[in-house]
C-alpha cells in the first residue's frame, strides 16, 4: 500500500458538504502537507473558492462543485473524519462516480468501501483499486523488544484529541531533517497514512495488538538515529485512552512532546468532561510510560488556534513557565524550538 499511497501524483480530496464542519481536518492536512499532488477539492458547499479561503491551506487549488468539473486524477481521497466513521449516504453518487471514470478510492473510514457491493463490482468492472486505509490484518502482541539505544523515539502525546499530535510529529521530523539528521516519522492514523503512505491505523487494530502493531513498526525504522511516532487520543480521554495507553507501551519512547490546544475549554466532543490539567498528565504521562522505559516530557507543543498572535506568544511564555519546558506553535512558529529539546535530550541520555 505505501508504494501505491506515495504514487498518487493527481489526487482529488472530497469533503461534501463538510468543509466547514470540523470533520475535515484530513483535508487540511493533505493540503497542507501534499500541496503539490492535490489538484482540487470536491465540494458543491463551497464551489467555486479557492482552498486558502475555505481551509486556511492549499492555496490557490481550486473547489469544485461536480465530478464534471475536476480536473484528471488518479484517485479520490475522502477528506473527511464524520463521527462514527461511517459512510453517509449522499455521498455514494460521487464515489460510484469516480470509480466509473477509473479514479481509485483511497478511504479512511471505519466503515469499509472496498467491502461495499456496489462499489466493490464497479472497482472490478473499471480495474480500479478502493484502499481503505483501516483495514488491517495486525495480529502480533508486544515483545517488549529491545530498541537501539543510539535511536532516539520520539512520541507525541496530548491533553486531549486533534490538539496537533501528528502536525507536531512531522514538523519535528520534518526540521531534523533540514537540519541533516536521520529522522523518520511513524502515521498511526488514517491522515498520517495518507500523507506519508505507511503507517499503522492503531485505531482499527484489534486491542490486544495495538502495541505489538506499533512496536513492530519502530523496529523497523530504529536504524534511524531520530524516530518520530505520531501520538493518538490521551490517557485523560474518556473515550479514546486505550489506543493511547497501547501506543505508549509499544513504542516505548524516551522522550515525550505534549500537545494540547489552551482555547479549548472541555473535552472534544464531551462538554461536560473537564480537561485535566497539564501538570497532571505530564506527570501521568511520564509515570505510565515509564513503566516500560524510562521516558520524560521534554517539551510542549502549542495548538494556539482560537489566538491572536500576541495571545499565542503570552501562553508560549506562561506555560514554560510553569513547566519549565520550552513550548512553541509549531504552525506559526515552526518546530525549532522542540528540535532543540530533542537534541539537547539525545546528548543528555546518550551521554
Amino acid at each position: 500500500m505505501a508504494e501505491v499511497l506515495r504514487n498518487y501524483q493527481r489526487i482529488i480530496v472530497f469533503t461534501e458538504g463538510q468543509a466547514n464542519s470540523g470533520f475535515a481536518k484530513t483535508a487540511i492536512s493533505l493540503l497542507r502537507y501534499r500541496q503539490e499532488h492535490v489538484t482540487a477539492v470536491l465540494d458543491s458547499s463551497v464551489a467555486g473558492k479557492r482552498c486558502q479561503e475555505v481551509f486556511g491551506a492549499g492555496g490557490e487549488t481550486p473547489i469544485c462543485g461536480s465530478l464534471d468539473e475536476i480536473p484528471p486524477a488518479d484517485a479520490l481521497f475522502i477528506g473527511i473524519a464524520p463521527a462514527g466513521g461511517k459512510l453517509p449516504i449522499e455521498w455514494r453518487p460521487a464515489i460510484a462516480g469516480c470509480l466509473r471514470r477509473g479514479i481509485d478510492i483511497v478511504s479512511g473510514l471505519h466503515e469499509f468501501v472496498s467491502e461495499d457491493p456496489e462499489f466493490a463490482e464497479l472497482a472490478q468492472r473499471h480495474d480500479v483499486r478502493i484502499i481503505d486505509i483501516r483495514k488491517n490484518g495486525h495480529s502480533r502482541v508486544a515483545g517488549g523488544v529491545a530498541f537501539r539505544r543510539s535511536n532516539l523515539r520520539i512520541h507525541t502525546v496530548g491533553q486531549d484529541c486533534s490538539v496537533g499530535k501528528m502536525v507536531s510529529a512531522i514538523e519535528i521530523d520534518r526540521e531534523l531533517k533540514r537540519r541533516g539528521h536521520d529522522s523518520s516519522f511513524v502515521a498511526t492514523g488514517q491522515t498520517g497514512i495518507m500523507i506519508d503512505g505507511a503507517g499503522i491505523p492503531v485505531d482499527a487494530v484489534v486491542a490486544d495488538f495495538i502495541s505489538g502493531a506499533i512496536e513492530s513498526q519502530v523496529v523497523a525504522e530504529q536504524h534511524h538515529d531520530f524516530v518520530l511516532i505520531e501520538g493518538q487520543g490521551s490517557l485523560a480521554h474518556p473515550s479514546f485512552s486505550g489506543v493511547t495507553l497501547g501506543l505508549l507501551h509499544g513504542c516505548a519512547p524516551q522522550g515525550l512532546v505534549m500537545c494540547y490546544a489552551p482555547a479549548r475549554k472541555a473535552v472534544l466532543g464531551l462538554p461536560h468532561a473537564q480537561l485535566v490539567p497539564l501538570i497532571r498528565l505530564v506527570e501521568l504521562y511520564e509515570r505510565i510510560a515509564s513503566v516500560r522505559a524510562a521516558a520524560k516530557v521534554i517539551g510542549i507543543a502549542i495548538n494556539s488556534h482560537g489566538l491572536s498572535e500576541s495571545e499565542a506568544a503570552h501562553e508560549c511564555v506562561r506555560v514554560s513557565e510553569s513547566l519549565q519546558l520550552p513550548a512553541c506553535d509549531v504552525y506559526r512558529d515552526g518546530a525549532g524550538v522542540l528540535v532543540d529539546a530533542v537534541l539537547s535530550y539525545r546528548d543528555e541520555i546518550l551521554q
